[in-house]
């Protein structure tokens, strides 16, 4: 158990994340008492994930631990481990690579994404079990749990909401919380 401004929090079991009824590339995600909306991939959720379709995968994923970019960003005490960005950190998503769907070290000449976003998405990228406990070549990489675009933008399969709801949820989320995608 933690405490958050003098009251105590348990962690939470289950983030539920349903699409929105009008719009499959938005979503209703719940926990416990709290209900917050969402940007899910391009495509939306689908249950055959593979590299750069722009889906969510339609499944229950762990989360495993996060990041932050911590002189942009200031979060509320959480269960869940948070390390802070370095310059040099990359997440490889070149399905050929030895180090698909893990954190790299730059200078990484293989396709990957850059985790010191510009547009301040990843200033909190919470890292999802997809495809990474159990790998599979194209399976999918970089599933995240981070901060939306304005509006509420189409990922490119990850789960995005608002700073002010990351920081509603954290307080709730420790490693193995599950975060679970459904139709």
């Amino acid at each position: 158990m933690q405490h958050t401004r003098d009251r105590p929090v348990k962690a939470a079991g289950t983030v539920t994340v349903r699409p929105a009824p009008r719009d499959r590339r938005r979503a209703i995600v719940t926990l416990g008492g709290i209900t917050v909306q969402a940007a899910l991939g391009r495509s939306g959720p689908s249950p055959f994930k593979r590299e750069g379709d722009g889906a969510t995968p339609i499944a229950e994923m762990r989360l495993l631990s996060g990041f932050t970019r911590a002189e942009r960003v200031r979060l509320p005490a959480t269960p869940l481990r948070i390390s802070r960005i370095a310059k040099d950190m990359l997440w490889c998503d070149q399905p050929e690579h030895p180090a698909y769907n893990r954190l790299v070290r730059s200078p990484f000449k293989p396709s990957h994404e850059e985790m010191t976003r510009a547009d301040g998405l990843y200033d909190v990228c919470l890292v999802l079990d997809w495809n990474i406990t159990s790998r599979k070549r194209y399976g999918g990489s970089a599933i995240f749990f981070h901060l939306a675009k304005p509006g509420y933008e189409p990922t490119a399969g990850c789960i995005a909401v608002s700073l002010r709801d990351m920081k509603r949820l954290l307080p709730y989320l420790r490693k193995g919380t599950v975060v679970r995608v459904v139709a």
